[in-house]
């Protein structure tokens, strides 16, 4: 009996691993993906899905998405964001 219990247990343990290390690597892209959108107009215009550029300034754009909807891109801190959703209080400068 002693045995099934701790064969059990073993079992749960390396799918509680298995987990855990799944979500951190999805994390991690995340981090990645996200990272590199913001760090330069071509890929934050990339990464929210522009196909038309409207106008371009040194430091912010403005685009029509392939949805056809025309949005404003801004640099922030050396950052590129979406006008409108800048990151917020001081999370935002530590990022």
């Amino acid at each position: 009996m002693r045995i099934k219990r701790i064969a059990k247990h073993k079992v749960l343990i390396v799918i509680l691993l298995i987990v855990v290390i799944g979500l951190g690597a999805f994390g991690l892209n995340q981090e990645r993906t996200l990272h590199k959108a913001h760090s330069t107009f071509d890929n934050y215009y990339a990464f929210r899905g522009c196909t038309q550029l409207i106008k371009r300034e040194p430091t912010y754009g403005v685009c029509k998405t392939g949805s056809g909807q025309t949005i404003t891109i801004v640099q922030y801190h050396g950052k590129w964001y979406l006008k409108g959703d800048l990151p917020l209080g001081m999370l935002g400068h530590l990022i």
